[in-house]
């Protein structure tokens, strides 16, 4: 039995302005494109089941290609600092946190960001003693690189006035060496790593939550790295099996495998050949450097705002070289955080020395800070730019004070990269940043940010709306090697739609805002469905 859906504007994506009438999908695949009338008579000996698409607006299934999905359920259930615009308010949800909290219990705060706070403040350890005195505490920045903890969380993690800096990390300590609770990359680790597990049932909770949400958002699928976080590559691989099981709950799951678990993969015989249409593994995970937020992103030059500092290396130069060795002898690409242009330049230099296997591709994530020389470089590799354009709606003016406006050229230049013919794809870095697509859209073809459409930074590097639509379709197809399978609305592909009520080709920019979710489809199989909605499947 087949599915015809018609009735609707449908976007092939295939070439800018390419619509069709009508898809006619069987066993979860686009099997025909044409008119109504031309597909009911081809397949007339078939029973054909109809969608109505009640006149909304069809494209290819939209792909975060980069993102957390445990993080983003965990920051759904937990406490979401993301949205408090004053140190106050801030203050106020961890007390309310605290009294609900029992003796002893971990509480674990997400996404705060100092340069929302109009005083920018950022919490000492000794004002999160006063809030929680028995209740050990971590609040996570919204960059995920830097951490606070209060001084049970650091008692318990052993940390001292005599603890070392730990390789590619930094305690950030008082005028008397004192810790302030400021944790820098690395050094999150040594009070991450004696916070008790989540549990198995806690683990696929937050899973489900989050694949829900994405579903409601209208994407059919996301490119995650969250195989080291959770007790280990086993328990959360067979977590993301369980859940995303191919029936209940359909979803594109594509898992990158962090350095640090790649051994436990490799081991893993059982789990990867439970590898399926929906549980996809990928790419070695490395991370070279940190964030801006936090100055931990590695440049060539000192921060403009804190010229003591140019930012932290995660691996030295050798180290890197020796984590590409290894994916290499694995016959895996890589995906690299590189968020500095020096971070990127180390980068480059092993994708030169330690190329990919023949037809390979690998990943720099971010690159939000780059140079012409570096770009050029770039353009002669296998390389995907994994970009994240609601960075420019989050990071916007305050990165010009940690830059200054002489490095801004080549950083966020996303046209610029396209125009150079690099390949880029579209991601969220959820939960760090809002997931929903549409918000990456907006800001890719405004540089604006949502509250305040009025303001806009770096003009000449906005995206025309099918280059924006095309780094969350083709692009993240693209960046896995599935071009000839995802990303477009055509015969032999995927039947992975989102729905939308308006056109984003037609409508003004403003109103990408307003853009309501009506169908999230994966497979063929509806997964979501707007309340509203009126369509019926006859």
């Amino acid at each position: 039995m087949g599915t015809l859906w018609h009735n609707g504007t449908i976007y092939t994506m295939r070439n800018e302005g390419e619509i069709v009438e009508a898809i006619y999908v069987d066993g979860g695949v686009i099997k025909a494109i044409g008119t109504v009338s031309e597909l009911e008579k081809r397949f007339e000996n078939d029973y054909i089941q109809k969608v109505d698409l009640n006149n909304h607006v069809l494209y290819p299934g939209f792909v975060d290609s980069h993102m957390h999905l445990i993080g983003h359920g965990e920051k759904l259930l937990r406490l979401d600092l993301s949205e408090y615009r004053t140190s106050q308010k801030m203050k106020k949800a961890i007390m309310e946190k605290v009294s609900h909290a029992k003796e002893g219990e971990w509480i674990i705060g997400e996404g705060w960001n100092e340069n929302s706070l109009p005083d920018r403040k950022i919490f000492h350890r000794t004002e999160l003693d006063e809030i929680a005195p028995n209740n050990p505490m971590i609040l996570k920045r919204v960059c995920r690189h830097a951490l606070i903890a209060n001084s049970r969380a650091l008692e318990i993690a052993g940390i001292t006035r005599e603890t070392a800096d730990p390789n590619g990390g930094a305690i950030v300590r008082d005028e008397l060496g004192e810790a302030t609770g400021y944790l820098l990359d690395q050094a999150q680790e040594l009070v991450k790593n004696v916070i008790p597990p989540i549990s198995i049932q806690e683990l696929k909770r937050a899973l489900t939550v989050s694949v829900k949400d994405l579903h409601r958002l209208g994407l059919t699928g996301g490119h995650t790295e969250d195989l080291s976080y959770y007790g280990g590559f086993r328990r959360t691989a067979q977590s993301f099996i369980d859940v995303i099981d191919g029936e209940n709950i359909k979803f594109r799951a594509h898992l990158l495998v962090h350095h640090s678990v790649v051994d436990d993969y490799r081991a893993a015989n059982d789990i990867r050949s439970m590898q399926n249409e929906f549980i996809e593994f990928g790419a070695m995970k490395i991370f070279s450097d940190g964030a801006l937020g936090g100055r931990t992103a590695l440049l060539s030059e000192p921060y403009s705002d804190a010229p003591e500092t140019s930012g932290l290396s995660i691996h030295s130069v050798e180290a890197l070289h020796e984590l590409f060795k290894q994916a290499r002898q694995y016959k895996m690409n890589v995906a690299v955080h590189a968020i500095g242009d020096l971070a990127a330049q180390y980068t480059i230099e092993a994708m030169e020395k330690f190329p990919p296997v023949a037809g390979g591709r690998d990943r720099l994530i971010h690159g939000q800070i780059m140079r012409k020389d570096l770009i050029d470089r770039v353009k002669l590799l296998p390389v995907i730019f994994d970009i994240q354009p609601t960075f420019t709606s989050s990071d916007f003016p305050w990165v010009v004070e940690r830059l200054g406006k002489e490095r801004m050229t080549y950083s966020y230049a996303w046209k610029t990269l396209l125009k150079e013919g690099i390949h880029c794809a579209g991601g969220s870095d959820a939960p760090i940043e809002e997931v929903n697509p549409l918000l990456g859209i907006f800001a890719a073809v405004t540089r604006a940010h949502p509250e305040r459409p009025e303001l806009t930074y770096g003009q000449e590097q906005c995206l025309t709306m099918f280059e924006a639509i095309q780094l969350f379709t083709a692009g993240s197809a693209y960046a896995i090697g599935l071009e000839e399978q995802r990303g477009k609305i055509e015969v032999g592909f995927d039947a992975d739609f989102t729905v939308l009520n308006k056109d984003l080709f037609q409508i003004k920019h403003e109103e990408i805002l307003e853009t309501k979710v009506e169908l999230t489809v994966v497979d063929g199989t509806i997964m979501y469905r707007r309340e509203e909605l009126s369509n019926k499947v006859t």
